[in-house]
């Protein structure tokens, strides 16, 4: 099994720029593919799109900063609401989702083909990831998060392929007609794992050439889908369970599975999967809101966000500068706060899944405007810190190449290649 060599010392005169420069040149060698980034409509086809720098987490200005070449944008449709509703699971609620998937899969066809054709492209293969990267453009595949828009209809697998789809997951926040999820250690059981329906779908899947997706889904019905499919699975935005215990994450029995199966998991960057930090005593709370009024500091809610830097901070006069600081730090002194996970934390979880299950079987993802994000990769425009972090962390060039995107394209060719096959 190929680990990560020890970690890269700074402490030698120099060290730290020869560091950030090898891991720049490493950055703009290998393909970046991140699995999962959520979307609204309006931000691709308005006036106001995501051609533009929007205070969005995802755009293709932040895109090229961070010098991302590529991303799943990722059909999600909520379920939350419907499934505390008794007509969910009857052909009214259906056809909402249905149509709510539709007009992501239409918006993202829109922005690919009508309003950024000339920076972007739609990609279905893997061949079709490495050659519009060599175009210069950027690439923009699609996965479907949450199979309840399919109904109990198994023909819209093959308008989903169609569309564009290349990953589907059977679940989301709640139980659905294909598959318990995650929640259900909180609210129970439906199915025990896998619908028969469900059953169906992933052979379905398995026959056009869609990656089965595991996140979301609770542990018996990952451990099912483990087995029942004949292709290697993929979880596309989920994190450890040893080293972060919620629902969402994966134990090592589940990770070992997936191994089992070929597939690839790709470690998700979302603070609250990474880290559990305890919340803020109410103290720290009211003084860091005094703090932020005498100030005029805007309060935000991103990631990290804790009032500490604002960028306009490098702006103040030294004097006052230096008074927001002492000030701050009085605070942390009186009422110390767990800090929110970092990109380092974010790496020591690549690290267990490539201690526990090979390299070959890792990858990265975002969840950007889905929640995802932490301090140092809290948008797409500070992607290099990822690999910068990696470089640190002793990987080579050609394990960073798998993690950002090598082993999901190799998941992806296995899986086209027994569909042509079947």
């Amino acid at each position: 099994m190929i680990t990560a060599g020890p970690p890269l010392s700074t402490q030698t005169p120099g060290a730290e720029d020869t560091i950030v420069k090898h891991a720049r040149a490493i950055h703009e060698r290998v393909l970046t593919l991140d699995s999962h980034i959520d979307f609204a409509p309006a931000d691709l086809i308005s006036e106001r799109n995501y051609t533009q720098r929007l205070d969005t987490q995802f755009n293709l200005p932040k895109m090229s900063d961070g010098g991302l070449d590529g991303l799943f944008f990722s059909i999600f449709v909520a379920q939350t609401r419907e499934s505390q509703n008794a007509e969910a699971f009857k052909a009214p609620g259906y056809e909402r989702a249905y149509h709510r998937a539709v007009e992501k899969f239409d918006a993202v066809h829109q922005f690919t083909h009508a309003i950024a054709p000339e920076k972007v492209e739609l990609a279905f293969t893997s061949i079709d990831a490495r050659r519009i990267r060599a175009t210069g453009k950027k690439i923009a595949f699609m996965g479907v998060e949450n199979g309840y828009a399919l109904g109990e209809d198994l023909r819209l697998l093959n308008e989903f392929y169609a569309r564009g789809a290349r990953y589907l997951s059977l679940t989301h926040n709640g139980h659905n007609q294909l598959a318990d999820s995650h929640t259900g250690e909180r609210d129970g059981w439906k199915w025990h794992g896998v619908s028969p329906l469900g059953e169906q779908v992933i052979a379905a899947m398995n026959r056009l050439g869609i990656m089965v997706d595991v996140s979301h889904a609770s542990k018996d019905a990952m451990m099912q889908i483990a087995t029942l499919s004949n292709v290697p699975i993929i979880a596309s935005h989920s994190a450890v369970r040893a080293l972060c215990a919620v629902s969402r994450n994966m134990d090592d029995e589940q990770l070992l599975a997936l191994k089992k199966s070929g597939g690839v998991i790709q470690v998700v960057a979302y603070g609250g999967f990474i880290k559990t930090t305890k919340p803020d005593l109410p103290e720290r709370v009211s003084a860091l809101a005094a703090l932020r009024k005498e100030y005029d500091i805007p309060e935000t809610n991103g990631p990290g966000q804790r009032a500490r830097l604002p960028l306009s901070l490098k702006d103040w006069p030294d004097d006052r500068r230096h008074q927001f600081e002492n000030e701050l730090a009085e605070i942390d002194k009186q009422y110390p706060s767990e800090l929110p996970a970092t990109v380092k934390d974010f790496v020591d979880h690549i690290d267990y899944a490539v201690k526990l299950i090979g390299i070959d079987h890792v990858g990265i993802s975002s969840d950007f405007d889905g929640g995802g994000g932490v301090i140092g990769w809290n948008d797409a425009s500070e992607t290099f810190a990822v690999t910068l972090e990696l470089v640190r962390h002793g990987y080579t060039e050609a394990q960073i190449e798998k993690l950002w995107g090598g082993n999901l394209l190799r998941v992806m060719e296995e899986v086209e290649q027994i569909a042509r096959a079947l």
